[in-house]
């Protein structure tokens, strides 16, 4: 893969993390609830630790600064709640309905990236914003439908998953993509075990290899999603997540007798509409900004 250019080395890896994210959400709905979401969420990490054991040598020689120190706890706790979220939702909700839900995380980054990091926003972001939200009462429909406990929390999911991107995006330039998924994997590990421990249960070897299965699945994904970052611009992957949307609504109506929603896919069409022009927007801005900063420097 070395050999293509950054670019289709990056769609590439995304289209691998969409596989892998889906094959994640099925694994979960075979599950379907048996065990308690915050134990399914913590020996989905624990048990992922074992695939990061070859890495373990060159981890115990990684020096981290203070703020890459706060940076991974914040991303720890953030991914432990959305993690414990999502997988509640998916024994609540259909597949399809979890992925398009999950768009809105980059609309939750645009917001936080004005509140937390001071970043001015433009009236089209603004109003592109406000149609991504328009796609989110598209997929839920309150007052047409009963809306359930699983929506809400898809809801908080992508806030604290929003968190997580962005600090992952941070971070993916100044660490390793196997440091940057070994430490959320050990940090969200920790962090799920108190909540695992009030609600576990005796799992059944089956479900523990569903749950190992999930881990293999997860774990890759974090990985080839970093790979990705480090290779293209959000602009050039984020359309290829589209695709989740599509396998999700293959894959339950085909494995869990889930009826194909026009509302559901066409929530999702319009929340990732607006998540590629504000995309293509900040990499336009970009592109001016730089010209301007060479002209200062010479």
């Amino acid at each position: 893969m070395n050999k293509l250019s950054a670019p289709v080395r990056g769609i590439l890896w995304m289209v691998v993390t969409g596989l892998c994210f889906v094959g994640v959400t099925a694994l979960v709905k075979v599950l379907g609830g048996r065990v308690p979401a915050a134990q399914s969420a913590f020996l989905r990490f624990a048990l992922g630790l074992v695939f990061l054991l070859p890495m373990w040598r060159d981890l115990l020689g990684l020096r981290l600064t203070r703020r890459q120190w706060v940076l991974t706890g914040v991303r720890g706790v953030s991914q432990t709640l959305g993690v414990m979220c999502w997988f509640y939702a998916m024994t609540r909700i259909p597949l399809a309905e979890v992925t398009a839900m999950n768009y809105l995380t980059p609309i939750y980054v645009s917001i936080l990236a004005v509140v937390v990091l001071r970043e001015r926003m433009a009236i089209r972001r603004i109003l592109a914003i406000v149609v991504a939200l328009g796609g989110a009462l598209l997929i839920l429909r309150p007052g047409f439908r009963e809306l359930d406990t699983g929506h809400f929390a898809m809801l908080v999911t992508a806030f604290f998953f929003s968190i997580s991107y962005l600090v992952a995006k941070i971070v993916s330039g100044e660490m390793s993509a196997a440091a940057v998924v070994a430490l959320l994997s050990v940090s969200v590990t920790i962090g799920l075990a108190p909540f695992a421990a009030a609600v576990w249960v005796t799992p059944s070897w089956a479900d523990v290899g569903i749950l190992l299965a999930v881990a293999c699945f997860a774990t890759t994904a974090h990985y080839t999603m970093t790979l990705a970052f480090a290779a293209a611009p959000v602009t050039v992957t984020q359309p290829v997540t589209f695709l989740q949307l599509v396998w999700s609504v293959i894959l339950g109506a085909l494995f869990f007798a889930e009826p194909v929603d026009p509302w559901v896919i066409a929530g999702g069409v319009v929340i990732l509409g607006s998540v590629l022009f504000i995309t293509l927007r900040e990499a336009v801005l970009k592109r001016r900004v730089a010209p301007r900063a060479d002209e200062a420097v010479h």
